[in-house]
C-alpha cells in the first residue's frame, strides 16, 4: 500500500517538474520574441556570433516612459536641442531601412530601429550617403572601416562607456550652431565635408568668411588709430559696447547698460553673428555670406587729412580678396552682406579729389552686388539697407527687456516735448534753430539739453536719458545728415519721436519701424517748420490723449526690435534688431536668387534714384506727398 502511495506521488512530482520547465521555457520565448522585437536566434546570433568587437553592436536604448516630465535629454557632445534629437530620431526611423552596420543584416537593423514600438528608443544621427549603402555584403567586410555609418548616440547605459562617435567642434563656440560630424576615409577622399542638416535652419544658414586679421582684429588692437579726438580704446570693450554705465541716479535698470559708442556697429554685430544659432562651416550649406569687415573704423582713420587713396585702400583690398573666393562665384557677391557702422555718405566718394568726402566702397562694381547694413542709408540707392544706431541698452535675458518696457510704461512725463541737439547755422536747410527759439518760447512745456553749452551733457548718456524719460515727444529733425542716433535713445526711454523728414526714419529702418509711421511717430513738414508757419506746442496739444497713449505703447512694443542684445548672450523669445535685420537680409538675397533663376538682370526695373518710393511703397508711379523732400537738384 505504502509503494503503491509512493509510486503515484512520484508520477505527480514528476509531471510538476515537467510542466514548470514547459511553463518557464515558453514565458522566455515570448518574452525574447515580443518584448525585446528579436526572434532568439537572432538575439543569440547577434550578441555572440560577433563577439570579437561586442562594442560595435552594443546600440544603447533610452526608454522615453522612463523620464519625468520636463526632463532633458543626455548631452553627449553634440550639443543638439531636444527638439533637434526628436528629429533625428524620427530621419531615423524613416531611414533606418537603408543602414548597415558591419555585424548586422538587414532585417536585424529593421528589428533594432523599430524597438521604439516596445517602449525603446534609439536616437541616431546618420552621416552617410546612400551609394555606401549599397547592399553588397562581401564590399561591406572588406571595407567596413571606410564605410561605418558615424552614430550620435543618446546614452542612458549604466556602465558610463562613451559612445565611439565623433563630433566636430561647434561654429566659433556656439552651443547652437549646426554640428559637423566627422567623415569617413572615403568621404575625405573625395574632399567631401558631411553636414548634420537642422531643419529649422533650412534656408536660414550663414557662412562667414574668415577674413585675414587687417580686416577686423588688427584694427581693434590698434584702437588708439581709429580717431583723433576719442580714445576709441575704451569703447571696444566688452564686445564693442564700451564701458558699463553706473547707475547712481537710477536712470538706468540694473544689468545691460553700456555707453556705447554710435560707431561701433560692425563690432557689435559681429560678435552677435557669431552667436547666430545657424552657422555654418559649409558655404555649400548657406543662403548667405557675412563678410566681417569694419568698414567705418577702417575709414575713419582717413577721414580727415588723408588723401583718397588711403581711404580706398582697404575696400579695394577687401574686394580683390572676396573676388578669388569660390563662393564669390557662386552668385557673383549678390549672397554677400556686410556692415558699415557709419552713414553711407562716408562710403559714397564720387570723384578722386583729395577734398571730396569718404569713400568709395559702396560705389564699387564688386560692392554693388552686395547687401550693406548702415546706420543711415542712401534714399536714392539699392544696395544698402539702414539698421539701428546702436543704443546705450544691451539685455542678455528676455525679462531685463520686459521689466524696462513695464518700467517706461509706468514713468511720469512731466515735459510735454524735448529737444537735445545744437543749431546747425552753416547748414541753410536746417531747422534747428527754429526748434530751439520754439523749445524757448514754450516755458514748462518743452525741456531743452543745448549741445553748444560748455556742460557737454549732450554726450553723457544719463542726462540724455533722464531727459527722454521726462518727456510725452522727442524732437528729432536732421543734423549734418537726416538721422540721428537720439531718434532710438527716444524710442527706448518710450518717448515718442517727432520727425521734421521723411528721410530721417520712414524711408530708412524699414525693416525695423511700422511702414505706417503715423502708430509711433508725429511728422511735422520741416518746410512749415521753416516758413514759421506751425507751432510744434500747439500742434503736439492737439493730439488726443488716448492717441497720445496708442503711440506710446506702440514706442514701447518697439523697443526689442531696435536693441541689440548682449552679445555675450543671447535672448531666448525676442527678435532684437540683429535678429530682424539678419531675417531682412536672407529674404532679400532668396528674392534676388529668384530673379536670377528668372533671367531677370537685376532686382529693380525703375530708376534707382526713386528707390525710397519703391521700398516704402512697392511701386514708383504714383505721386507722394514727400517727393520734394527727395528731389534730386
Amino acid at each position: 500500500m505504502e509503494r503503491q502511495i509512493i509510486g503515484k506521488c512520484r508520477k505527480q512530482l514528476t509531471f510538476v517538474v515537467l510542466f514548470n520547465f514547459l511553463f518557464w521555457f515558453l514565458l522566455l520565448y515570448f518574452y525574447s520574441e515580443f518584448s525585446v522585437g528579436k526572434n532568439p536566434i537572432a538575439l543569440f546570433g547577434n550578441n555572440f556570433g560577433n563577439s570579437d568587437n561586442p562594442q560595435e553592436s552594443n546600440f544603447v536604448h533610452l526608454h522615453e516612459n522612463s523620464l519625468e516630465p520636463n526632463t532633458q535629454l543626455p548631452d553627449m557632445g553634440n550639443n543638439q536641442s531636444n527638439e533637434e534629437i526628436r528629429d533625428v530620431k524620427n530621419v531615423t526611423k524613416t531611414e533606418s531601412s537603408n543602414i548597415r552596420s558591419r555585424n548586422w543584416d538587414t532585417s536585424t537593423a529593421k528589428n533594432v530601429f523599430q524597438a521604439e514600438d516596445d517602449g525603446f528608443e534609439s536616437v541616431h544621427q546618420i552621416s552617410v550617403s546612400e551609394k555606401e549603402l549599397e547592399p553588397d555584403n562581401n564590399q561591406m567586410q572588406a571595407h567596413s572601416r571606410d564605410n561605418e555609418a558615424k552614430f550620435v548616440e543618446v546614452s542612458g547605459s549604466e556602465n558610463g562607456e562613451e559612445s565611439e562617435n565623433e563630433v566636430a567642434p561647434n561654429v566659433n563656440g556656439n552651443k547652437n550652431a549646426p554640428t559637423i560630424t566627422k567623415q569617413s576615409s572615403r568621404e575625405k577622399k573625395r574632399g567631401a565635408e558631411s553636414d548634420v542638416v537642422d531643419r529649422s535652419c533650412l534656408g536660414r544658414y550663414v557662412y562667414v568668411h574668415d577674413l585675414p586679421k587687417k580686416f577686423n582684429e588688427d584694427l581693434l588692437k590698434n584702437c588708439r588709430s581709429l580717431s583723433n579726438w576719442t580714445d576709441m580704446c575704451e569703447f571696444t570693450s566688452n564686445l564693442g559696447l564700451g564701458p558699463r554705465l553706473p547707475n547712481f541716479v537710477k536712470v538706468y535698470s540694473k544689468y545691460g547698460w553700456f555707453a556705447t559708442n554710435q560707431f561701433l556697429l560692425e563690432v557689435i554685430f559681429h560678435n552677435r553673428m557669431k552667436q547666430y544659432r545657424c552657422l555654418t562651416k559649409n558655404s555649400s550649406m548657406a543662403s548667405a555670406i557675412f563678410v566681417p569687415y569694419y568698414a567705418g573704423l577702417d575709414v575713419a582713420r582717413y577721414l580727415w587729412g588723408s588723401n583718397t587713396s588711403m581711404r580706398d585702400s582697404g575696400s579695394l583690398q577687401l574686394v580683390k580678396w572676396l573676388r578669388e573666393k569660390p563662393e564669390w562665384k557662386k552668385m557673383w557677391g549678390r549672397d554677400h552682406f556686410m556692415v558699415a557702422g557709419r552713414i553711407t555718405w562716408d562710403f559714397r566718394r564720387l570723384t578722386d579729389g583729395d577734398f571730396d568726402w569718404g569713400s568709395k566702397l559702396m560705389l564699387l562694381p564688386e560692392s554693388r552686388n552686395m547687401t550693406i547694413l548702415t546706420i543711415e542709408s542712401s534714399p536714392w540707392s539699392n544696395n544698402d539697407y539702414a539698421i539701428p544706431y546702436p543704443t546705450y541698452f544691451h539685455p542678455s535675458k528676455d525679462i531685463e527687456v520686459f521689466q524696462w518696457q513695464n518700467r517706461m510704461r509706468r514713468q511720469k512725463r512731466r515735459f510735454l516735448f524735448s529737444f537735445a541737439g545744437a543749431a546747425r547755422p552753416n547748414l541753410q536747410d536746417s531747422i534747428r534753430s527754429e526748434i530751439i527759439a520754439q523749445c524757448q518760447a514754450s516755458r514748462r512745456k518743452c525741456k531743452l539739453l543745448d549741445c553748444d553749452s560748455h556742460s557737454n551733457k549732450c554726450y553723457k548718456p544719463v542726462f540724455v536719458m533722464k531727459m527722454f524719460q521726462s518727456s510725452v515727444f522727442c524732437l528729432q529733425p536732421a543734423g549734418d545728415s537726416y538721422t540721428r542716433r537720439s531718434a532710438f535713445d527716444s524710442i527706448l526711454a518710450g518717448c515718442i519721436p517727432v520727425f521734421f523728414h521723411p528721410g530721417s526714419a520712414y524711408v530708412q529702418y524699414l525693416w525695423h519701424l511700422p511702414k505706417d509711421h503715423t502708430k509711433y511717430s508725429v511728422f511735422i513738414p520741416a518746410f512749415d517748420i521753416k516758413k514759421g508757419n506751425i507751432s510744434i506746442e500747439r500742434t503736439l496739444h492737439r493730439i488726443p490723449k488716448h492717441k497720445i497713449r496708442a503711440m506710446r505703447e506702440e514706442v514701447i512694443s518697439l523697443i526689442p526690435k531696435v536693441i541689440y542684445a548682449d552679445p555675450s548672450s543671447r535672448l531666448e523669445t525676442l527678435d532684437d534688431a540683429f535678429d530682424i535685420a539678419v531675417k531682412g537680409v536672407l529674404e532679400r538675397v532668396s528674392r534676388v536668387e529668384r530673379e536670377m533663376r528668372e533671367g531677370k538682370s537685376s532686382s529693380f526695373d525703375y530708376l534707382e534714384e526713386l528707390s525710397w518710393k519703391y521700398n516704402l511703397l512697392g511701386t514708383v508711379q504714383k505721386e507722394h506727398e514727400w517727393d520734394p523732400f527727395f528731389a534730386r537738384t
